[in-house]
C-alpha cells in the first residue's frame, strides 16, 4: 500500500521521532531551570531517575507495538518499533552516562566496585549491556544478515524489561508501587505472548479471521 508507506515515512515516523525527544527537552529545561521547570535540590539524582524511568517506558512502549498492531489490525505499526527500541537504548545509555559522569565523576574503580557489590546496579548494568547488541543489529542490513537469528536475538527485550523492572524495584527504598505496576504490565505482556503462541487465532481481530 504505497499511500500507507508514504504516510509512515513522511508523517508518522517524524512525529514519533519528535515525540520521543520531548522527554530529553523536558530534562534539559529542568536542568537549566527553563520555562519554570526545576530539577530539585539534587539535579544529578533527578536526572538519573528520570532518564532511567524514561528508558524503561520506551522498552515497554516497544513491547506494546506487537500486541497493538495485532489487536488493532495495524501491521504497519511494526515500522515504528525499531525507532522506539533505539530511543530506549538512548535513554538507558544517558541514564548510565549521568551516573558515571556526574555521580561518579568517571571514577572507574568505584564503578567496578558498585557493579560488583551493589545488586541493583549489577542488574541495571547487565540490562544495558544486553541492549547494546539489539541497538547494533537494528538496521535492515543486519536483519537480512542474521535472518531468523535476528528475531531470536531481539527477544532479549523481554529479559531486558524484566531486569529493568528489577533494577527499578531494588533502587526504590520505600515506595515500590510504581515498580510493581511495571512488573504487572510485564506479566500481562508475557501472558499475551504466551496465549498468542499457543492459540494464534484467539487474539486475532475478527476482520483478520474472516479475510
Amino acid at each position: 500500500m504505497p499511500g500507507v508507506d508514504l504516510r509512515y515515512r513522511l508523517l508518522y515516523k517524524p512525529a514519533v521521532f519528535a515525540a520521543s525527544l520531548v522527554p530529553l527537552a523536558w530534562l534539559v529545561c529542568c536542568l537549566f531551570g527553563w520555562l519554570g521547570f526545576s530539577a530539585g535540590v539534587d539535579p544529578v539524582k533527578f536526572l538519573e531517575l528520570e532518564c532511567g524511568q524514561t528508558a524503561l517506558n520506551f522498552i515497554f512502549i516497544t513491547l506494546m507495538v506487537t500486541p497493538a498492531r495485532q489487536l488493532a489490525g495495524l501491521p504497519h505499526l511494526l515500522r515504528l518499533r525499531r525507532m522506539l527500541g533505539l530511543f530506549a537504548f538512548f535513554y538507558a545509555a544517558l541514564h548510565f552516562t549521568v551516573y558515571l559522569a556526574l555521580d561518579l565523576e568517571f571514577d572507574w574503580r568505584t564503578l567496578g566496585a558498585d557493579i560488583a557489590k551493589r545488586p541493583y546496579i549489577t542488574v541495571g548494568f547487565t540490562a544495558l549491556l544486553m541492549l547494546i547488541p539489539l541497538a547494533v543489529t537494528s538496521t535492515n542490513r543486519m536483519m537480512r544478515r542474521l535472518g531468523r537469528r535476528w528475531t531470536k536475538l531481539h527477544r532479549l527485550v523481554y529479559v531486558i524489561a524484566a531486569f529493568g523492572v528489577w533494577h527499578y524495584y531494588w533502587q526504590e527504598k520505600k515506595d515500590v508501587r510504581e515498580p510493581l505496576l511495571y512488573a504487572a504490565a510485564l506479566v500481562l505482556l508475557l501472558g499475551y505472548r504466551a496465549v498468542r503462541v499457543r492459540c494464534p487465532g484467539r487474539l486475532t481481530p475478527r476482520a483478520h479471521i474472516t479475510s
